[in-house]
């Protein structure tokens, strides 16, 4: 005979132990982002040339794209870390999307302006931002990850690729601090293949993570 609901779920939860409940989204993203943050200051008071990035940041465009860049990022891991909840909708993925449209927007202003006013693309230069992006991505991803999987998300997928997004958009703002020239045209290219595969990457090992 058949065990009814009552007895499966009985017998199922005989030998079961507590689970420790997760922080609320909010308070996980905000871990993450003060990590990052804190890991980044280091860099950034090592490495950086602030006074070039101050006199940048002063351009109103370019205050706009810098902002528009952070915001993304920090939309993005807010909106990861909600997705990775079953209760929580996929609704969230839209929480960046005007963010993301600002930063492409300014940075096609800034490509254009560049053209006209005859700056060219140096290979060198959009090869050590490419490199920068993607090699600032991975610690940040693979914490990022480790993090959101916890939650044993239903489409680890999706949650994934937005948190690759989060981390791509964090690593490319903090590349503006090392990136004290003008967007053209190739570096946008190598920009957006960059951010592209570390959400691809992201997505792809976020499945994987989760079926292992």
């Amino acid at each position: 005979m058949s065990d009814t609901t009552e007895d499966l779920i009985a017998r199922l939860s005989a030998d079961a132990g507590p689970v420790k409940r997760l922080r609320h989204p909010m308070v996980r993203a905000a871990f993450w982002l003060c990590a990052a943050t804190l890991g980044a200051s280091v860099a950034v008071y090592a490495l950086a040339d602030l006074p070039t990035f101050m006199a940048r940041a002063r351009d109103p465009r370019q205050f706009i794209e810098l902002a528009a860049t952070l915001a993304t990022g920090v939309l993005a891991v807010i909106a990861a870390f909600e997705m990775s909840l079953p209760d929580r909708g996929r609704g969230w993925a839209l929480l960046p999307m005007p963010a993301l449209a600002a930063w492409l927007a300014t940075t096609g202003v800034g490509c254009a302006e560049a053209w006209f006013a005859g700056v060219r693309a140096d290979m060198s230069e959009s090869a050590e931002c490419f490199v920068i992006l993607v090699g600032t991505s991975v610690p940040l991803g693979l914490v990022l990850s480790w993090m959101l999987l916890r939650a044993k998300p239903l489409a680890p997928a999706p949650v994934a690729a937005m948190g690759g997004l989060g981390v791509a958009g964090v690593a490319a703002f903090l590349l503006q601090f090392f990136h004290p020239f003008d967007v053209t045209i190739m570096d946008f290219a190598v920009h957006a293949v960059a951010v592209g595969l570390v959400v691809a990457i992201s997505a792809v090992s976020g499945r994987k993570l989760a079926e292992a």
